[in-house]
């Protein structure tokens, strides 16, 4: 209620009352939230102008508002006053001028940002570095992102999860596999910290044009480089080996992963019910389905970066639909594939006995 608030704090400076600190910056904060801008500058220049030293929760959330509404040239105000004024808030200040330019696709007012940073004397830090190579992973071409990514190993900042994820996304999205597979090579294949990401990134690449063998090849050199397979490295695997039919692979993927106490998702079970029924072999889906738990309940945890190189396949497709439709029953995978069985074979006589 910004109108009620400002009549209260113009009744309240009426009877001599001083307002705090809290209290002005509650007030831009409602009129920023509000889109009441001039009202939110015009207490903002008391505040600067004023003993009160701006705090960071207050600078972020004005910079965001104004960031949200287009107004970065406001953003760029505030970030001048703040560092020409009060130097305890640098460099944190900066970092949160990046965010707001990143995260709408100011790349050019990020990267003149980043530079008075430096040229402040301040380093660029590894949460601000690998912002960067999230903002140019969403917004700018795989050359600017690339670019980027050369500029924070030459500061020596590792990426991070977040970072390689990002780019990666950027290579699938343009088909680049190739590039998505040197990738994982020129990080480090040995990095621990960030799991099985760099390897099965690796194999995603291999998987998305569909080189069964460079795929089995690196899943091994994988295995002996001390790395355990986990869901999303199995099921990478069973993507390619259903959609290539190679029925004796996929079952053998499916016996290593009970051996490595791997439990499958809704996206291994797919993966086995769409090729049996992708070469008309529903009579035999048994055979492959007895070894799994049927009594189980659907969920997905395969690495959404694996849909987005080789999608979803039909049974995921339709008993996701099916799940979001009806939340409140629970379900088991032998439900799911039995009423997938009734709507695909409605017609036909298939024997399906557990």
């Amino acid at each position: 209620m910004p109108h009620v608030a400002q009549d209260l704090f113009l009744e309240m400076k009426s009877e001599g009352f001083l307002p705090s600190y809290s209290t002005l910056s509650a007030l831009m904060l409602c009129y920023a939230d509000n889109g009441l801008f001039s009202h939110t500058k015009a207490i903002w220049d008391e505040t600067i102008n004023s003993s009160f030293v701006p705090k960071i929760d207050l600078v972020t959330g004005l910079m965001d508002a104004y960031a949200k509404m287009g107004h970065f040239d406001e953003v760029t105000r505030i970030l001048h006053q703040v560092t020409s004024r009060h130097f305890n808030l640098l460099p944190e200040i900066y970092s949160v001028a990046i965010s707001c330019f990143g995260k709408r696709g100011q790349l050019e007012m990020m990267e003149i940002t980043m530079k008075d940073m430096v040229s402040s004397g301040f380093t660029l830090d590894s949460a601000t570095g690998n912002a960067f190579i999230r903002y140019y992973s969403t917004f700018g071409s795989l050359t600017d992102m690339e670019a980027a990514y050369g500029r924070l190993r030459r500061s020596r900042i590792l990426i991070e999860k977040d970072g390689i994820r990002a780019m990666a996304s950027a290579y699938i999205k343009e088909r680049k596999f190739y590039k998505l597979g040197e990738f994982p090579r020129h990080v480090g294949l040995g990095r621990q910290n960030v799991g099985n990401l760099l390897w099965n990134l690796l194999l995603l690449s291999y998987a998305g044009n569909f080189k069964m063998k460079s795929l089995q090849r690196e899943f091994l050199r994988m295995v002996d480089a001390g790395f355990s397979p986990d869901l999303t490295t199995f099921n990478i695997r069973a993507l390619a080996f259903a959609r290539m039919s190679l029925f004796w692979d996929l079952h053998v993927s499916l016996q290593h992963m009970k051996h490595e106490k791997v439990v499958p998702d809704l996206v291994t079970y797919g993966c086995v019910v769409d090729a049996y029924l992708d070469k008309k072999l529903g009579r035999n889906l048994n055979f492959a389905l007895k070894r799994m738990n049927m009594d189980g309940s659907p969920l997905v945890s395969t690495d959404p970066l694996v849909f987005e190189v080789l999608g979803k396949g039909d049974f995921h497709l339709s008993s996701e639909a099916l799940l979001e439709s009806q939340r409140q029953r629970e379900w088991t995978y032998r439900e799911l594939i039995t009423t997938y069985l009734k709507k695909q074979y409605r017609s036909n006589q298939i024997f399906w006995n557990y």
